[in-house]
């Protein structure tokens, strides 16, 4: 016979903790897993996250119940939600509201990652996870897109699944498979909609889970950027760490409830948010002879479409190769690696000689692409000597400050018809988003640093 497992539990617990580690995963990941006792507002966007993902999974799955994956009749059905089925409005509303709250908390919940360093060593993984949730959740957003079946949600994805095409060589190929037919269609529909209803779902998911254990597995950051795990007590346990239950469970119900009242105002008396959250031209059934007078993604979105739109030819003569030679010039002058200069002449001339060679419309795909995958190389190339803003220069925080005004000009331009003063503008930008990244192993660490304390700041409240 077996030998019975020992457990501290009595009754339906102990018998549940000896077949599966209930108590064990609530011990590890809440009442005895220590976070840092200065956490300030920016902690509170994780959580809020989590509870957006509650919110459109549950509402997801009973709109399912009743939208019909049909190029026929899906617009129908969701005039169906919003006008026949109980409470459907507000179900449909709460999704679509809930998806601008998504990103909303997760563009937030990155900047706080941002400023304090949370993806420096050891938590670099953490960043990876969180980059892949962020590629998850754009994924998500834009096959849900598609989804009502109106006029911007039918020619917006025409216009993405198009950018495929310009890849060399395998470029229309790969637009054809995406959309399952030449054009934007029921085979395109049918495939978005399984996408985002079980597919990317399930990654999603999952890599919120990893990022979860990857997060606890290394401990949570904190705004000194301090590791709490380096003075701890004689039972082991760090000096500025509280457990994370009941003290910041509790703590985040002030976040919740003020995120409630907002989502809830915007839900009741703006659900369309003046055509931010729900364009008006999505109101009319999609209409493939019918071409929008301007076609732009949702505003989450804009910033990288911005980026896209900006690589132009001239864009590229002359504006980007004499960045690229100027940035390849300083690489060889401060690099000490013999290795990494090669590495920089090489991309240098590939890329000019590409502007060249290959079209700019591929060159912008690519340029919004990178400018979504800069993201995960942040570990590396942030070589500050403080990981938290906090104890950095303060020019640090003016560049931080021009970095979120230039990603907010971005997502305006781009919600904009085309133009010349947009598009100069967007350029700009576009320059700046990137020079930001690319000279940050430069920038990251000039300028005059405080001494990092030994132990975490912190002022009772």
């Amino acid at each position: 016979m077996a030998q019975e497992k020992t457990v501290e539990t009595t009754g339906l617990l102990g018998w549940i903790d000896q077949r599966f580690p209930l108590t064990k995963l609530w011990k590890e990941h809440l009442s005895e897993y220590y976070a840092p006792k200065n956490f300030n507002f920016w902690y509170f966007f994780g959580s809020l996250a989590m509870l957006v993902l509650v919110i459109q999974i549950v509402t997801g799955i009973f709109l399912v119940m009743h939208y019909k994956p049909d190029a026929a009749t899906a617009f129908a059905s969701v005039e169906y939600i919003m006008r026949d089925v109980p409470w459907g409005w507000l179900i449909r509303y709460m999704h679509s509201t809930g998806a601008s709250a998504f990103f909303i908390v997760v563009y937030l919940h990155m900047f706080r990652g941002l400023l304090y360093g949370s993806y420096r060593k050891p938590r670099e993984l953490v960043w990876i996870f969180g980059c892949l949730i962020f590629l998850a959740l754009m994924a998500e957003a834009f096959m849900g897109y598609l989804l009502p079946w109106g006029q911007m949600s039918y020619w917006g994805a025409q216009v993405i699944v198009n950018l495929f095409s310009a890849i060399p060589f395998i470029g229309p190929d790969l637009a054809i498979w995406i959309r399952g037919d030449y054009v934007v269609g029921d085979a395109t529909l049918n495939r978005f909609f399984s996408f985002h209803v079980i597919a990317v779902p399930l990654v999603l998911l999952g890599l919120v889970v990893a990022h979860i254990i990857a997060l606890h597995e290394v401990g949570s950051n904190n705004p000194d950027g301090i590791e709490i795990k380096a003075k701890k007590d004689a039972r082991g346990i760090p000096l500025d760490g509280i457990p994370f239950h009941p003290y910041y469970t509790v703590h985040d119900i002030l976040g919740v409830a003020v995120f409630l009242i907002a989502f809830s105002a915007v839900l009741f008396f703006a659900p369309e948010f003046g055509g931010y959250f729900l364009e008006y031209n999505n109101f009319i059934p999609a209409d493939p002879l019918v071409t929008p007078p301007h076609i732009a993604p949702v505003w989450y979105f804009t910033p990288f479409y911005s980026i896209l739109r900006a690589t132009t030819e001239d864009f590229l003569l002359y504006w980007m190769i004499p960045f690229l030679i100027a940035f390849t010039l300083l690489v060889l002058v401060s690099a000490r690696s013999g290795l990494s200069k090669a590495i920089a002449v090489a991309v240098a001339v590939v890329m000019i000689g590409g502007f060249f060679v290959v079209d700019a419309k591929f060159w912008g795909v690519v340029a919004m692409g990178a400018s979504v995958m800069i993201l995960f190389t942040l570990p590396w190339i942030d070589q500050s000597p403080a990981r938290s803003i906090r104890y950095r220069p303060k020019f640090h925080w003016w560049l931080y400050g021009i970095f979120v005004v230039v990603f907010f000009v971005l997502g305006y331009f781009g919600t904009l018809s085309p133009s010349p003063v947009n598009a100069l503008f967007s350029k700009i930008g576009t320059l700046i988003y990137f020079a930001f990244f690319l000279l940050m192993p430069w920038w990251s660490t000039m300028g005059t640093f405080k001494p990092v304390p030994e132990r975490v700041t912190f002022a009772a409240h």
